[in-house]
C-alpha cells in the first residue's frame, strides 16, 4: 500500500485517475453491451415476425407494436401504424425520421470510450514526465544515478496503465460501432418490410405461378390446334 501512494505522489497524483477511468470506462462498456444486444436481439424477433404477417394486416401489426412497444424497432412499426401517408414515398420519409431520432439513443454514451482511448495514455505519459523530472532533481541534489533509473522506472508505471486502459478502450469503441451499425441496418430492413406491407400488394406464392403458367401454356396450345 506504502508503494502504492508513494507511486502515486511520484505521478503528481495523475496515477490515482487510471482506476477511475478505467471503472467508468467499464462501466459504460457494460451499459452499452446489455443495451444493444437486447436491441439487436429484440429487433430479429421482430423482423422474423414481420417477414411472417400477410400485407396489410393491420391487427396483427398492432399486436406486435404492443409487444415491442419499448424497443427501437417497436417505436418504427408504431411510426407507420400511425402515419396517414397515402404513398410509399411518404412512409419512407416518416420511417427515415424516426430512424435519425434514434441515432443519438444507439451511439449514446461512446464519446466516453473514445474520449478515454485519446486521454488515458496523455494522462499516462503526463504522469511519467512528472515522476522523470522528480527523478532527475533527486540526481541534482544527491548525485545517486541509481534513484534516478528508479525513479524512471517507477514513473512509467503511469503510462503503462494509461496505454492498458486505452487497448481495452479502443476494443469497446471498435466492438460497439460495429453493434451500432448492426442496428442501423436492422432498421433499414424493417423499413423496407413496412413499406412493403402497407403499400404493396405482396408477392405471388409459388403455386400460384405454376398454376397461372400451366393455364398460360394450356391457351396458347389450344389457339395453336384452332
Amino acid at each position: 500500500m506504502n508503494e502504492v501512494i508513494r507511486l502515486v505522489f511520484l505521478t503528481g497524483g495523475l496515477l490515482a485517475l487510471m482506476p477511475i477511468l478505467l471503472l467508468i470506462t467499464l462501466v459504460v462498456a457494460a451499459e452499452r453491451w446489455w443495451l444493444l444486444r437486447r436491441t439487436i436481439k429484440s429487433g430479429s424477433a421482430l423482423h422474423r415476425q414481420l417477414r411472417g404477417l400477410g400485407y396489410r394486416n393491420i391487427g396483427a401489426m398492432r399486436e406486435l407494436a404492443q409487444t415491442y412497444g419499448k424497443t427501437l424497432q417497436g417505436h418504427l412499426l408504431a411510426t407507420a401504424l400511425a402515419s396517414r401517408s397515402e404513398s410509399a414515398d411518404e412512409l419512407e420519409n416518416h420511417l427515415e425520421e424516426e430512424i435519425m431520432d434514434s441515432m443519438p439513443r444507439i451511439t449514446r454514451g461512446l464519446w466516453i470510450l473514445d474520449t478515454a482511448v485519446t486521454i488515458a495514455p496523455l494522462l499516462g505519459l503526463f504522469g511519467t514526465i512528472i515522476g522523470m523530472i522528480q527523478a532527475f532533481d533527486v540526481l541534482s541534489q544527491h548525485g545517486g544515478p541509481g534513484k534516478v533509473t528508479g525513479g524512471i522506472a517507477d514513473a512509467l508505471v503511469s503510462t503503462g496503465a494509461g496505454l492498458l486502459i486505452a487497448i481495452i478502450a479502443v476494443y469497446f469503441v471498435n466492438y460497439f460501432n460495429s453493434l451500432s451499425r448492426r442496428i442501423v441496418q436492422q432498421l433499414e430492413l424493417i423499413k423496407v418490410v413496412l413499406i412493403n406491407r402497407f403499400h404493396t400488394k405482396g408477392l405471388a406464392d409459388e403455386a400460384g405461378t405454376v398454376e397461372h403458367d400451366a393455364g398460360r401454356r394450356k391457351a396458347q396450345l389450344a389457339r395453336l390446334e384452332a
